[in-house]
């Protein structure tokens, strides 16, 4: 055999073996680093949560002030 095709091989089993081997073990990684939530990510849904809720309330201060001055506003289309 020539070196030519013995480079050739090498390369075709490598190609059949640790390549998709290598792919497959880089995504399991990326998929359970996916999973997790980071400080930064946590950081921004615990504010998104203190917003909604000062929303809420919000909303609710309005109803109250729309139920006691327009009592029939909920039944308006």
């Amino acid at each position: 055999m020539a070196l030519g095709e013995l480079i050739t091989i090498a390369i075709i089993v490598f190609i059949a073996i640790p390549a998709p081997l290598f792919i497959v073990l880089h995504f399991i990684t990326k998929w359970k680093q996916a999973r997790e939530i980071s400080g930064g990510d946590e950081g921004m849904l615990e504010e998104l949560w203190n917003l909604s809720q000062r929303m809420e309330e919000r909303l609710e201060s309005l109803e109250t002030i729309l139920d006691s001055e327009l009592p029939e506003w909920r039944k308006k289309p």
